[in-house]
Parts: structure tokens; sequence; C-alpha cells
């Protein structure tokens, strides 16, 4: 891939975007960097990228995002863990105009390679009800029953990208992601996905010296999570590569959510007793990667263990919490002193 390439990162205000946009500028490759979020809001900033806020719904703002561009990443969408996507269909859903004005731009302005980032959301729930899951397989995407609202549209958007590439000869490239978390992404206020979310709770737990923690569902439903440097990895393989189709792009590494509480718990040095919200949104039963067709494309699969990177993202909430309440107490001491100062004063 030359560096005389302009590349666009679309949801580059957002977690995944915002680390391939700073792969991208640390390589020296030419950047234009696009969020719907204010600038002051992006999860990270580049001053090396031309960063714009757009909102890519619009068919003009695609055709302004993809001008003189060569290569498309796009990784803008609504979303958010399941506790988001299961009480935002629609918002979900309206995703989807933003990569077909993507593909419609990109087509009419020449883009050589459009990447989109789809999700293991697109897998048929029949397939994924037992906690011992079989891994899933890319073909396992079909007959069509995926997770409702975000999955149909990525599903959609999936074969948007196919017929593109078939009717107009735009070169698509789909990633299948499998539950990213890392550093610099989402924690709270209701889009952070179960590592970040179990992270925070035994953080805030631990804090605040109340030995508890909330669990949403039973705790025995499986999943895989993938370290935000394989992702971003894996998706400049896929882009660089020959397959056309969509490609998984997820650790095989199967945890339950218990097992993941475990993990953190070690890494914070506590143990915390365990009350299970069975009203709360918990999604599929089981899900993990089978990446045998990955190995096969990419002669690669993501590699980082999950303890390694649960550490890693661990300590860098511990950090934003910490940073946060000790702001939080010296705004209120600047506001309204202690009140046996006060006392004294007026004495």
């Amino acid at each position: 891939m030359s560096k005389n390439n302009r590349i666009l990162v679309t949801g580059a205000g957002g977690f995944i975007g915002g680390h391939l946009v700073k792969a991208f500028c640390r390589d020296g490759f030419e950047v234009r960097a696009v969020d719907i979020k204010p600038l002051s809001e992006w999860y990270q900033l580049f001053p090396d990228a031309e960063n714009l806020t757009l909102d890519l719904k619009s068919l003009d703002a695609c055709r302004q995002a993809t001008d003189h561009v060569a290569l498309v990443y796009n990784l803008a969408a609504d979303m958010g863990g399941m506790g988001f996507i299961e009480l935002n269909k629609g918002a979900c859903m309206l995703s989807v105009l933003i990569n077909t004005h993507l593909l419609i731009a990109a087509k009419d302005s020449g883009v050589e390679r459009f990447f989109f980032s789809s999700s293991a959301c697109v897998y048929n729930g029949d397939k994924q009800k037992d906690w011992n899951v079989t891994a899933l397989k890319e073909e396992d995407a079909y007959p069509a029953l995926p997770e409702d609202g975000y999955g149909w549209e990525k599903l959609f958007s999936e074969r948007m990208s196919r017929h593109f590439r078939e009717d107009y000869g735009l070169i698509t490239r789909m990633a299948r992601y499998h539950n990213v978390y890392g550093p610099q992404g989402t924690y709270q206020g209701g889009r952070e996905k179960a590592p970040a979310a179990i992270c925070r709770k035994v953080i805030e737990a631990k804090l605040s010296a109340r030995p508890e923690i909330e669990i949403w569902g039973d705790g025995q439903q499986t999943r895989s999570f993938m370290y935000i440097t394989d992702c971003v990895k894996g998706s400049r393989m896929l882009m660089e590569s020959d397959f056309a189709d969509p490609l998984n792009i997820g650790s095989s590494e199967l945890v339950s959510i218990n097992q993941l509480v475990d993990i953190v718990e070690d890494i914070a040095g506590v143990k915390l007793e365990r009350r299970y919200n069975l009203s709360a949104p918990k999604g599929v039963n089981g899900r993990n990667s089978d990446n045998t067709l990955t190995r096969k494309v990419l002669g690669w699969e993501p590699s980082t263990s999950l303890r390694d990177g649960l550490e890693l993202t661990y300590h860098w909430i511990y950090d934003q919490i910490s940073e946060n309440r000790l702001l939080e107490m010296g705004a209120a001491t600047a506001i309204k002193p202690p009140r046996r100062l006060k006392e004294t004063v007026l004495r």
C-alpha cells in the first residue's frame, strides 16, 4: 500500500477508528479522519491527520469525505454493547445510511478499496443457544437470523458491499469483528462492552470498599474477546489481501462471563460477592470465532491472550476513574469549602 494514497477512516472519533488512525499516522500515511462527534469528544485526536466532523448519513457529507481518497475504512456506526443495541434497534438500523451513501460516494470518487467493519452479530441466533457453543464459521451467517436491529444492519451492509464489488468493480473487504476491547474505549455510560464494564465495576467496588458486583445474566454465557491491537492488524491485513468475502477477525479464546470476572478480580487483587441480574440484556448464550479460514487467508489470527489484554485495559480504566475522582474532589473543594473550615472562619 503506497504511502502516497490518502486513507479515509470513518468513525475515527470512536474506539477502533481512533486506534486505526493512530496506526496509520505512526506509519507515515496521509489520513483523513471523520466522525459525527465534535472534535472535543473524540476518544483520540491526532494533529497529523485531517480531522473532520461530518454526519455520514448524508450523501453530500460522504462525497466530501471520499473526495481525493484512495482507501476507505468504514467504522462509522451507532452502536455499543448489548445494553445499547438491545434497546436501540431503530438507531442501529439507521447506520445502513452511512455504509450505503459511503459506497455510492466511493464509487463515484474512484476509491480503490473499501473496508466495511461488520460484526459477529450477523450470525444465525439458532447456532448460539448453547454456552458450549461450536465456534462460528463464516458460512454460519445463513440462513439469516442475525441479532435484531444491529445484526440485520450489518448483514445488509455486507450484501451491499458485495454487490458494489460485483456491479461496479469497487474492491470491498468485510471483517466480522468479535467483541473488541482495550484502552481508549468506552467503559461507562451504557455503550460499554463486557470487558470494560467488568473492569469498571471491579474498580468501583475496590475504590468504594463495597465487595460486590452486579453481573448481567447468570454469568454462564460465553464469548471470545479480541484485543484492539489484534483488531487493527487483522483489519489492515484483510484490506490488503485478495479475499473478497466476509472474514472473522476475532479471538478464539472462549470464556464465560464468570471466568471474565475471575480474571479481572485476580488482576485487581480482590474477591467480590456476585449479584446476578437476570432481567438485564445478555445477548446470545454463546459466541466464538472459528479462525480456520482466517488462518488460511491471512496466515495469521489474533494472538493476544485475554489475561494480557485485560491487564492493560484494567489499568487504563483504573487511571481514568482515579483521575476523574480527584478532579471531582478538587472541584467540590474549590466550590464548597469543608463545613469545619467555614465554621472556623465565621467564628
